[in-house]
C-alpha cells in the first residue's frame, strides 16, 4: 500500500509504503528509505512496534540520529574525512568532528528516492532508488544505488545494489533503532544478544578503527553465547569508554551462519540478522539523550533501543587490511542483510 506521508520544507512530496507479511507489518518511506515503523507480534500475539520512529515527517528531517535510514555512500566512520583514489585525495565533509560519519551532513538517509512497489510470489516489497551525483559530499562519481526492502511471511530482505561511473568508496547499511519490547521496558539493557564473531575492531577515542583486529576472548565484546546487553556493558574496559557503551564493530565469523541473534526476555520476541556483509556494527543508543521524542510522545533516552548494521568495516580506505570497499566503473557493489522475527 502506498500513501502520502507529507512533505519537505522545499515542498517534495513523501510516500510511505506498508508491507504485510505473515503477522508483521513494515512501512518504509521515500526520504531516505527510512523504515518508520516495523511491527510484529510478541508470544501472546499481541502486535506492537518494534522500531524507534516518529509521528511526522517533520520529526524525521530534524533529528540526527539517522533513526530508520538507508546509510550511505559510506556507512560508518571516515577517519580526517578524506579518501585516497589512485594518489588523488578526495577531502570529504566533515561531520562528527574532524571525521566523517554516515554519508556526511546530507547523507542517503536525507534524500528522497524513488519507490517502485513490487508483489513477487505474494511477497510485498519497495525497491527505493536514487543517484548520487559525483561531488556530493566529496565522493567522486556518480552513483546509481537502490535498496530494496522484500517482506516474505516474516522475513525482511535489504538488497543494496550500487554501480559507478568512477572509482569510488561504497559501504551501504540501514539504521533501524529496534526494541523488541515494542516500549514496554524503560530501555534495551536485559534484551539478551548473540553475536557470531570472535573478533572486533577496536576504536580510538575519536571512535575511528585503530586498525587492530582483536579477539573478544575474555572481553566484554563476547557474545558468543547469549548475554544480556547490559550485563557488562558499564564494565572498566577502555573500548566501552571510547564508546560509550557498544559502538563497534564485529568481524563476522561465517557469512553462512546467522550473524545475530536478540531476544526480548519479557515478550520473548526474536530478532535473528544474517548478512553478505564482512562486519556487524552493534550500536546500544548510547548517544540518545531525551531530546528525541517519538511516536506516542515517548522519549528516547539512552539504550531506548539498538542497531544492527551490517557493513564493511569502519575507515576501510585508510586499513587496506580490511576487506576493500572500493568500486570500480564494470562493478556491482551487492549486499543482502535478513531480518527474521519470531517469538520464543
Amino acid at each position: 500500500m502506498r500513501e502520502h506521508f507529507g512533505r519537505l520544507p522545499g515542498g517534495a512530496a513523501v510516500d510511505l509504503i506498508t508491507m504485510h507479511g505473515d503477522g508483521v507489518e513494515v512501512s518504509a518511506m521515500t526520504y531516505g528509505a527510512t523504515i518508520v515503523s516495523l511491527r510484529t507480534p510478541d508470544r501472546h500475539g499481541r502486535v506492537v512496534d518494534i522500531a524507534l520512529g516518529f509521528d511526522t515527517l517533520a520529526a524525521y528531517v530534524g533529528q540526527r540520529a539517522y533513526i530508520g535510514g538507508a546509510i550511505g555512500r559510506y556507512a560508518n566512520r571516515i577517519g580526517r574525512a578524506s579518501i585516497e583514489i589512485d594518489g588523488t585525495s578526495h577531502a570529504l565533509t566533515a561531520n562528527e568532528g574532524r571525521n566523517h560519519l554516515h554519508g556526511g551532513d546530507r547523507g542517503f538517509d536525507k534524500h528522497v528516492w524513488t519507490a517502485e512497489l513490487l508483489r513477487p510470489g505474494g511477497a510485498e516489497g519497495v525497491v527505493f532508488s536514487r543517484v548520487s551525483p559525483a561531488g556530493e559530499e566529496g565522493y567522486p562519481g556518480n552513483l546509481r544505488v537502490s535498496v530494496r526492502y522484500l517482506l516474505r511471511r516474516r522475513t525482511l530482505e535489504i538488497d543494496y545494489t550500487a554501480v559507478t561511473d568512477a572509482p569510488t568508496h561504497v559501504n551501504l547499511t540501514q539504521h533501524t533503532y529496534f526494541d523488541l519490547s515494542g516500549g514496554s521496558s524503560p530501555d534495551v539493557l536485559d534484551h539478551l544478544v548473540r553475536i557470531a564473531a570472535a573478533r572486533f575492531t577496536p576504536v580510538d577515542a575519536e571512535l575511528i578503527p585503530t586498525g587492530e583486529i582483536a579477539s573478544v576472548d575474555e572481553t566484554p565484546f563476547d557474545f558468543r553465547a547469549p548475554a544480556r546487553m547490559g550485563s557488562r556493558i558499564n564494565a572498566a574496559h577502555q573500548q566501552l569508554t571510547n564508546g560509550r557503551g557498544y559502538d563497534h564493530n564485529w568481524v563476522l565469523d561465517d557469512a553462512s551462519l546467522p550473524a545475530a541473534r536478540v531476544v526480548d526476555p519479557r515478550t520473548r520476541r526474536t530478532l535473528e540478522l544474517s548478512t553478505s556483509a564482512p562486519g556487524l556494527q552493534f550500536y546500544s543508543g548510547n548517544q540518545l539523550d531525551g531530546t528525541l521524542v517519538g511516536i506516542g510522545g515517548r522519549r528516547y533516552v539512552r539504550h531506548s533501543g539498538f542497531c544492527l548494521e551490517p557493513q564493511h568495516f569502519p575507515d576501510t580506505p585508510h586499513h587496506p587490511q580490511f576487506p576493500s570497499t572500493r568500486l570500480n566503473p564494470g562493478e556491482t557493489y551487492q549486499s543482502r542483510t535478513t531480518l527474521t522475527f519470531g517469538v520464543e
